[in-house]
């Protein structure tokens, strides 16, 4: 029984019921260390072949709004938090430039376009009033092909859930999941034409978790009990699954629009990591020897040393 008892005040410990002060001092190692969002798909993200033509294509992002209207749910709480981010265009923003290593588009402000607008006219009143009808003009603003569109226009909660657990002696673990889904749309609006070049809807699960210890025994002829519980619960952020989306949204865009010929992939010739480098085929040497010269004896002695012998004379 004291076994049992040291067993589950150890688990207890270790699982995060001690407070996280105390077990800093303890075992002299921080609790929590700040590490990067991992993403699934950096290396296709990155490894993106740059465009064709040889030159980024400019685009504009006017909005990129939460279009589900979604609320964060809490038991027996009435939330006024949205379940998604409201500033979803900064990571689509950010998903364009970096791109393909930053190689396929030049995205130009259009989401504060009204203090830009703002900004450009107090610089063209000052240089007015300073430098009169000299004054500099300023330069013209760059101008977008294509428009972004889309939004945040699904987030379902709770679509799936689930556990599982056991007990020994009255001791066991027990886990717990739910699945949650958020769903994007991004296309592609050309601006002389205003035709739909290219349009994706990109699907990400966000999981939560929870894990559990419980112990529970009877002491003293079944008079006294013991019970005691641990648990750490993991719940994906859902702002980073926004951005994780985004990304992938950005991704199948160029993939549909290389389908459909709104541009091309530019052809890389590389060589693969894992080849060998071939030897060249080794040709036979000929050489032209010089064909060695019979040795003539000149005198009787000399041919009998080498053994030649005279051809016969011919009889007249």
């Amino acid at each position: 029984m004291e076994i049992a008892i040291a067993l589950a005040v150890i688990i207890w410990f270790f699982m995060g019921a001690v407070p996280t002060k105390l077990q800093e001092k303890i075992t002299d190692e921080p609790a929590y260390m700040p590490q990067p969002a991992p993403n699934v798909m950096q290396k296709e993200f990155d490894t993106l072949p740059p465009p064709a033509a040889g030159r980024k294509v400019s685009v504009a992002v006017y909005q990129f709004t939460d279009k589900t209207g979604q609320r964060r749910q809490q038991p027996n709480v009435a939330s006024f938090s949205t379940a998604v981010t409201q500033g979803a265009e900064v990571f689509l923003i950010k998903a364009l430039q970096d791109v393909g290593q930053g190689q396929w588009f030049d995205v130009v402000e259009r989401t504060n376009i009204d203090a830009l607008t703002k900004e450009r006219l107090i610089i063209r009143q000052m240089r007015e009033a300073y430098e009169g009808k000299d004054a500099k003009p300023l330069m013209p603003m760059q101008f977008a092909g294509i428009i972004m569109e889309g939004g945040i226009i699904g987030y379902d909660s709770g679509s799936e859930s689930g556990g599982a657990a056991w007990r020994w002696l009255g001791i066991g673990p027990s886990t717990q999941y739910s699945k949650d889904t958020v769903t994007i749309s991004l296309r592609a609006v050309s601006v002389n034409t205003g035709k739909v070049l290219a349009a994706v809807t990109v699907t990400k699960i966000v999981y939560s978790t929870a894990d559990s210890v419980a112990v529970l025994k009877f002491m003293n002829n079944n008079t006294q009990a013991f019970e005691a519980e641990t648990g750490l619960t993991i719940n994906e952020p859902g702002t980073l699954a926004v951005k994780a989306t985004v990304e992938a949204a950005v991704v199948e865009l160029i993939k549909e629009g290389e389908r459909k010929g709104v541009w091309d992939f530019k052809k890389l010739t590389q060589i693969p990591k894992n080849a060998k480098p071939v030897a060249p085929i080794a040709l036979p040497v000929i050489k032209n020897d010089p064909v060695p010269t019979p040795l003539v004896p000149s005198t009787p002695e000399t041919a009998s040393k080498i053994g030649y012998e005279p051809a016969p004379a011919f009889e007249k």
